[in-house]
């Protein structure tokens, strides 16, 4: 009805189903708001969670590393800044993170520095050769570090029943042993009349090192955990590990973490690549030889098919077109209801 050139539409009809639509866009819009909140609160709880984590482990490893380090500042004294250098430096050398080195080379140092004559310095470079020598064999052959620490530990006091631990073709026996450091050569001339009755006088626990050193180098296992740091899934892991706790107990920095993350990051994408390669290589010939049948028959009557297709086509075409013109029939029956109702409202 027109009002002082105003036009006002007047509807008449049930707002049932209008209420209804509302309530359920309200309710849907509270259930999402509910849901976000539980997703958000879940989530601080996680995070608050993860961060407590790692404050508890950061202050278990402060309180470790604090440990090794009086051990080591007591043991090197003016030497014990390089070995603290050569801890940071062991989750890339050794994959094994600084207080695992230090609590490492404190185990049998002090062997060490009675057949150096408290030698410090020297010690200090011995004990990194021993620990890089662990950790290449147990890379090497699988075997646990453990167990090569523990064989390690116990040629510190002249015991050498766990020499076959470390899988270098000697066995677990002192007439192996003196065998081993004879074929290394580290003692020259003097080894010629070296026998189990004199090997412990004649043999300090720093030439055992020296000459299993001799004997890796010899098979090529030297210096293989560094570069399984960054070639190997399992190396790279090792290292990114190391470099964390070190993050943790205040020995290393983030830069260290992301170095390490790095490789983690190259060998997985590359490990990914290969399988889904082989996957798909696999996938494909299964894929084929199945369908080998269906293309044959399809070769078969192909120009029946043909024809088929032309005709399904067609009459698609046919379908599809009336679907069109009865959509835009009802369309305009529509438009034109609507053109009425509101000429009808108008003119009252």
């Amino acid at each position: 009805m027109a009002n002082g050139g105003d036009v006002i539409f007047n509807f008449k009809g049930d707002d049932k189903q209008l209420q209804k639509t509302t309530s359920k866009v309200t309710s849907n819009l509270n259930g999402l708001s509910k849901t976000i909140g539980k997703v958000a609160l879940a989530g601080g709880v996680a995070l608050g969670g993860m961060f407590a984590g790692m404050v508890t482990s950061s202050i278990k490893a402060r309180g470790e590393i604090e440990q090794s380090l009086g051990g080591i500042n007591k043991l090197f004294g003016k030497s014990a800044d390089e070995v603290i250098k050569n801890s940071q430096k062991a989750y890339k050398t050794a994959g094994i993170s600084a207080n695992q080195y230090m609590e490492q080379v404190t185990s049998f140092s002090a062997s060490l520095l009675k057949g150096l004559n408290g030698d410090t310095e020297k010690t200090a470079k011995i004990a990194d050769t021993a620990i890089k020598d662990m950790a290449d064999n147990a890379n090497t052959f699988g075997t646990s570090m453990e167990s090569i620490q523990t064989a390690y530990q116990g040629f510190a006091k002249q015991n050498y029943t766990m020499l076959d631990n470390l899988k270098l073709g000697y066995g677990g026996t002192k007439s192996e042993m003196v065998k081993l450091v004879k074929d290394s050569g580290v003692l020259g001339e003097a080894s010629k009349d070296l026998t189990t009755k004199n090997f412990d006088q004649k043999v300090s626990f720093d030439q055992i090192i020296l000459a299993i050193n001799k004997t890796q180098k010899r098979l090529k296992i030297t210096g293989t955990t560094a570069k399984e740091a960054g070639s190997t899934m399992l190396g790279s892991i090792s290292s990114l590990k190391a470099s964390w706790n070190n993050l943790l107990s205040g020995m290393g920095g983030a830069k260290e973490v992301l170095e390490s993350l790095k490789p983690v990051i190259k060998n997985v994408s590359r490990i990914a690549k290969e399988a889904i390669s082989e996957i798909w290589s696999e996938l494909t010939g299964m894929i084929s030889n199945a369908l080998q049948p269906v293309f044959e028959w399809i070769n078969k009557y192909k120009d029946v098919l043909t024809y088929a297709a032309i005709a399904v086509g067609t009459l698609t075409a046919e379908i599809v077109a009336y679907i069109i013109q009865q959509n835009i029939m009802t369309i305009m029956v529509g438009a034109l209801n609507v053109a009425l109702g509101i000429y009808n409202t108008i003119t009252g």
